[in-house]
C-alpha cells in the first residue's frame, strides 16, 4: 500500500519526457544526505501516510489538515530537489522515501513527526 502509493504520487507528477535509463538505486540510497534533505524525506513519506490514511477516513488522521493536495506538491518537490542536487536516480528517491515510510511506522513515529513537518510544509509556502 505504501509503497504503491509512493509510486504513484511520485512519478505521476515527475513522468520524463523519455524514459530514463534504469539504474540500480542501491549506491544512491545509501549515500549520507544532509538534515535538511533528510528531513524533507521523512516528512514527505509523513505526508503520503498522512494523506493516504485520510483518503481511507482514518480518524486519526483526519485530526491532521488534509495534506493530500500540499503533501504531494512536497513530495514532488522534494524528490526533483533531491536528483538536482545529490544526482540521483527516481529509484534512489524512491528506495528512500519507502525505506523512510516504514521506518516511521516501525518507530510508531509518525504523530511525533507531523508537527514539525506541517510547520516545514507551510514554510515551504505550499
Amino acid at each position: 500500500m505504501i509503497a504503491k502509493f509512493l509510486a504513484l504520487v511520485f512519478f505521476a507528477a515527475q513522468a520524463p519526457a523519455q524514459p530514463a535509463p534504469q539504474e540500480a538505486p542501491a549506491a544512491d540510497a545509501l549515500l549520507p544526505l544532509p538534515a535538511d534533505q533528510q528531513g524533507a524525506i521523512r516528512c514527505s513519506a509523513a505526508f503520503a501516510l498522512v494523506a493516504e490514511r485520510q483518503r481511507h477516513g482514518d480518524e486519526a488522521a483526519l485530526v491532521y489538515p488534509p495534506v493530500g493536495e500540499r503533501g504531494r506538491e512536497f513530495f514532488v518537490r522534494t524528490g526533483a530537489r533531491l536528483m538536482d542536487e545529490t544526482g540521483m536516480t527516481r529509484d534512489a528517491v524512491e528506495a528512500r522515501l519507502r525505506a523512510q515510510a516504514g521506518v516511521i511506522l516501525a518507530e510508531g513515529s509518525l504523530d511525533e513527526i507531523m508537527p514539525a513537518c506541517l510547520m516545514l510544509l507551510d514554510a515551504s509556502g505550499l
